[in-house]
């Protein structure tokens, strides 16, 4: 998408939850920011008592297309990030075809230019069909259209050691990230939900904390000793905060995420055998959410990403231990984390834009995106009426599928707009 030579003025938002200020856009950028301001040109969009934040950035989308464009597809996915007040996403590699070669990762691409409603990047898969056995084409994805940083076998974890030894190598040459899926296979087989008092209660195979903390624990030694960047997907447990604190102690380059739905939901939820709570990792225990908002809090976490996973009907209606893994993400990504880390005091707004635009879009190394609001910076935004509540129902989201596991739950806080590059996405909270 071209920038927007029309010309907005924001009145009255509160940047980062601060004081109020005016905020006029033209010509893609934002011009002016300050209180007062006049610009007769400019379409007045009022936004008093509405936070204004950097437009969101999602290291960690599904989007599916291309081969399961029945679940979702770029432009719906991109228009679901929209209405969440996304500006850019980071579409997973676990296609069909996977995302491994140039070819695909071009195509994924031009289907988010093409969908208009926030820039798709996509991560390329480290290995060859995620097979984990031989690398994919990093170089050549690197070097497309595209010009893919990240990379990963998301849903597939690189669990052989010389395999990711020589994935973090490769990267290295041009500012790559490996993004990896912690999850040692041989402990998980078969696993069904987190292994704890829940699963044998339910008589579910379980999946236990020391199959993620195993390969955060090796692929930290392993990032530090061929001095690569690391990024750890979806830190589920406390176990693996720790890890995570030592591995930065020692100045190890890793970087790591967390969901919404693990800052709120807990194992206890499996109770009902309703799959919509199955999700890879699983949903673990209250002491785990816990220590993940602590660590979302002191910045051991680095950023929330959505792992938005849609599936049709059919993968989710169904028996539990059929049923797919995944939930649906980037439409309450932003109310969650207003419940779970503002609302509890753990976080300020400035402290959403970082973990929620700044630090993915660094980690993604994602030019244009994740800039403070100012002037000279692309007009990139997002309006946050924090202060009204919603309640979800999954026919009313952007999303081609329906499996969210927050049906029916009220939620703080809506978007009200989305400005990508001074166009708006989403306006007087409908998508444009």
């Amino acid at each position: 998408m071209t920038q927007s030579s029309a010309a907005y003025l924001i009145r009255g938002a509160r940047v980062n939850g601060r004081d109020p200020a005016d905020i006029l856009i033209r010509d893609g950028v934002v011009a002016e920011v300050g209180p007062g301001l006049s610009a007769p040109d400019a379409r007045v969009v009022e936004a008093h008592g509405l936070i204004a934040l950097p437009g969101l950035v999602d290291l960690h989308t599904h989007l599916r297309e291309p081969g399961r464009e029945d679940a979702e597809t770029v432009a719906s996915g991109a228009r679901a990030a929209a209405a969440g007040g996304y500006t850019a996403v980071h579409a997973m590699a676990n296609t069909d075809p996977v995302a491994d070669t140039a070819g695909v990762v071009e195509q994924v691409w031009r289907l988010g230019r093409e969908s208009g409603h926030c820039d798709v990047q996509p991560v390329g898969a480290v290995t060859r069909g995620l097979a984990g056995e031989r690398l994919a084409e990093l170089g050549a994805m690197a070097e497309s259209a595209a010009a893919v940083r990240v990379f990963s076998d998301d849903g597939m974890c690189v669990s052989d050691p010389l395999l990711m030894r020589r994935a973090l190598e490769y990267v290295k040459a041009f500012d790559g990230v490996v993004a990896q899926h912690a999850q040692e296979p041989r402990l998980t087989e078969g696993a069904q939900m987190n292994e704890g008092v829940v699963s044998d209660r339910l008589g579910l195979a379980g999946w236990p904390a020391v199959a993620e903390e195993a390969i955060i624990a090796r692929d930290c030694l392993l990032t530090e000793h061929v001095g690569s960047r690391l990024h750890v997907c979806h830190v589920s447990t406390k176990g693996s905060v720790q890890i995570l604190r030592w591995a930065k102690s020692r100045g190890c380059d890793v970087t790591a995420e967390v969901t919404p739905h693990h800052l709120l939901l807990t194992d206890d939820l499996a109770e009902g055998y309703d799959p919509v709570y199955k999700v890879n990792p699983p949903l673990r225990t209250a002491e785990d959410v816990q220590a993940l908002r602590e660590a979302l809090a002191d910045g051991t976490i680095d950023c929330v990403a959505t792992d938005h996973a849609p599936h049709p009907a059919e993968a989710k209606e169904t028996e539990w231990a059929t049923a797919a893994m995944g939930m649906l993400g980037l439409e309450t990504a932003l109310s969650i984390v207003q419940h779970t880390m503002v609302d509890t005091g753990l976080l300020d707004w400035d402290g959403v834009a970082e973990r929620m635009s700044a630090a993915p879009a660094r980690i993604g190394r994602l030019s244009g995106h994740g800039r403070p609001i100012a002037a000279g910076e692309p007009a990139n935004v997002t309006l946050y009426q924090a202060d009204t509540a919603w309640e979800v129902d999954p026919a009313a989201l952007a999303s081609k599928s329906a499996n969210t596991p927050y049906r029916g739950m009220r939620l703080p806080g809506r978007v009200t707009a989305t400005f990508l590059r001074g166009t708006p996405t989403v306006l007087d909270g409908k998508i444009q």
